[in-house]
């Protein structure tokens, strides 16, 4: 029993959708053609602020523990494309 909880869990966890974001940061670094330096200081800064997003949904959702982990984890993937 104890087991299908932990499952129950997960799944809510990764059932959470993701803010939409309009590009993910490839895209973005895409779009502006950067390359070497400029596109890895790009990638960086894009994927910790998708972070502080991706923690401020998961706020308004009121997640806590392994759920709130599991969200900004795949919510910062699935915005920067990694």
């Amino acid at each position: 029993m104890r087991s299908y909880f932990g499952l129950i869990i997960l799944f809510t966890a990764y059932s959470y959708t993701s803010p939409v974001f309009a590009k993910t940061c490839a895209e973005s670094a895409a779009d502006k053609k950067l390359t070497g330096a400029a596109k890895s200081s790009f990638l960086k800064k894009c994927e910790k602020d998708m972070k502080v997003a991706c923690e401020a949904s998961a706020n308004e959702k009121k997640l806590t523990g392994t759920v709130r982990n599991s969200h900004i984890i795949k919510c910062v993937k699935d915005a920067s494309n990694s």
